[in-house]
């Protein structure tokens, strides 16, 4: 009996953090109560508290759950990005949507209402610094640049940051076009400037 019990705990845990990441992205840090992610999630108030006592408790673990298994997913799909011409353009636009999508919104909500709260930012720094770190390692991946370059690594973080300021822009209102423009522009750019120091790395 013990196994199907720990299953459908396990499932509950994860309709919450499910939940609580959409409440977030939808409705803003305010509306995103116990009580409002567990009606989203289906569960009672009580089996809410029982996994998560407070709802700093819940919406941190929730922001840690998503962002390991998306960055878990993004290193999965490195080995879908086209090789040779066409991958740096590819990678950016990945990168991107990591910072475009649901996540990336309902983080934003909580960033926001940490600025104001020494506690909530006491939590959420260093799960956004281990995010940093691990965004930055999957993008010299996908690329298969070698970041111990200082050059190299500045690309890679502007490229971060760029990705990071596309998706600000996109809170408010669809920004699609003019992203996938930016996107191929600075593709472009990244490989004119990668080319030189992959050069100079080969030479012997």
């Amino acid at each position: 009996m013990r196994a199907p019990q720990q299953d459908r705990s396990r499932l509950t845990r994860h309709r919450l953090l499910d939940a609580t990441v959409d409440c977030l992205a939808e409705f803003g840090w305010s509306a995103t109560t116990v009580a409002v992610v567990a009606q989203r999630a289906g569960v009672s108030r009580g089996a809410a508290q029982h996994h998560f006592p407070t709802r700093e408790d819940l919406i941190t673990a929730a922001l840690e759950f998503m962002f390991d298994s998306r960055m878990e997913q993004a290193r999965r799909e490195v080995t879908e990005l086209p090789a040779g011409e066409g991958r740096t353009e590819a990678v950016v636009a990945r990168l991107v949507d990591y910072y475009t999508g649901t996540l990336f919104k309902a983080a934003l909500q909580v960033w926001t209402a940490a600025a104001a709260d020494p506690e909530l930012r006491a939590r959420v720094l260093p799960l956004e610094e281990r995010f940093g770190r691990i965004a930055h390692r999957t993008a010299v991946e996908s690329l298969g640049v070698d970041d111990s370059d200082p050059a190299v690594r500045r690309l890679v973080q502007a490229t971060l940051d760029l990705a990071r300021g596309l998706g600000l822009a996109d809170v408010l209102t669809d920004d699609s076009r003019r992203r996938a423009d930016i996107v191929k522009s600075w593709a472009a750019q990244l490989d004119a400037a990668l080319a030189p120091v992959g050069a100079a790395n080969t030479v012997v």
